[in-house]
């Protein structure tokens, strides 16, 4: 956001169904967060971004919740369509050489995904950002990486020099060049931050990226095994995988549960800890939480993400897991829905 130039008074578009920290980027670059509502896979509405352009918006922040893939062809056709291009105004350089609202992927959770069969997850927008965090399919223990797909006239290779110096305030030289003989001297030339990516967190990273093919399979396998079981109950609605040429990264397996309250679905997850199987849900939409209601968001305006909220349950997937355990989590949940709802 700062790279763009983003500033006080422009707005960012961004999903109201995900993690606080995509919206908190662009407040702390000093903008507007712009929430909107999403659509019934959990995903940002094409139609509520259209609805949401404004002259001052700078940005457009899609997330891929779960692991699976937006519609970015449909956001990259509205920030190239000729009307919004004409409602466009830049103010910095960055923003003058784009010529359009820039599209940044928030892929936290779709590493490995596939947008097409040729297009992975990572190259369908100007920007993509990936979490590398502790529970992230990949993990660096903290952390992520940028990939960049900026068009002509920008310099990927050039930028990507730029923001790695970004990331340690701006200098010119890190640690081990300067302590090379004769090599102290060093510049400051901008305002950076220190969150730069120590060698031996990266090199856990890349130790899992060849291991990473088979880890994919394996959450994959889970994916199906949910499936395979839950299609049969009419009460269970699957979480998107595969459509239309777009493939998950299986990070997340929510479940929804149709026709039930939030209530009964707390009441559902505490029948389903009671067999010591821990499960999650992804997201609770950012205006109910204290910091944004604050700032005077209302979880009212977002009606699909609270529906997809209030039903949703994360079960676990991770490659350790055996089809045993798989098959416990399927039955704990069923039983857990069955005592909740059924035996009212």
């Amino acid at each position: 956001m700062r790279w763009l130039g983003v500033k006080g008074g422009d707005e960012v578009i961004v999903p109201v169904y995900t993690y606080s920290a995509t919206a908190l980027a662009v407040l702390h670059a000093g903008a507007i967060p712009v929430m909107v509502d999403c659509g019934e896979d959990f995903n940002i509405s094409v139609e509520a971004i259209r609805n949401a352009i404004t002259a001052k918006t700078k940005a457009i922040i899609p997330v891929d919740i779960a692991g699976f893939p937006c519609d970015y062809d449909a956001i990259m056709g509205i920030v190239k369509d000729e009307n919004i291009l004409n409602m466009f105004q830049p103010e910095s350089d960055v923003q003058h050489q784009l010529g359009r609202i820039l599209i940044m992927n928030d892929a936290a959770h779709s590493l490995g995904a596939w947008y097409s069969k040729n297009i992975p997850t990572g190259r369908e927008t100007d920007v993509a950002i990936f979490s590398l965090h502790a529970v992230k399919n990949i993990t660096t223990a903290e952390g992520g990486a940028i990939c960049l797909n900026l068009p002509e006239p920008f310099d990927n290779s050039g930028l990507y020099k730029e923001l790695r110096q970004m990331t340690l305030n701006c200098q010119t030289k890190d640690a081990f060049s300067k302590s090379k003989a004769g090599g102290w001297r060093y510049d400051i030339v901008g305002l950076g931050m220190k969150i730069n990516m120590a060698d031996v967190n990266a090199a856990i990273g890349l130790a899992q990226m060849r291991k990473y093919p088979s880890l994919l399979k394996c959450r994959k396998r889970i994916f199906e095994v949910y499936n395979n079981s839950f299609n049969k109950y009419d009460w269970a609605l699957l979480p998107p995988s595969s459509l239309n040429g777009k493939e998950s990264s299986y990070h997340i397996y929510a479940l929804r549960i149709k026709d039930i309250t939030e209530m009964q679905r707390d009441k559902i997850i505490e029948e389903i800890a009671k067999q010591d199987v821990a499960v999650n849900v992804h997201f609770i939409p950012m205006p109910m939480l204290s910091y944004f209601k604050e700032l005077g968001y209302k979880i009212e305006n977002y009606p699909q993400a609270y529906r997809n909220y209030a039903c949703e349950i994360s079960l676990p997937v991770y490659p350790q897991l055996t089809n045993e355990e798989v098959d416990f989590v399927i039955k704990t949940v069923i039983n857990a829905y069955a005592k909740v709802v059924l035996e009212k």
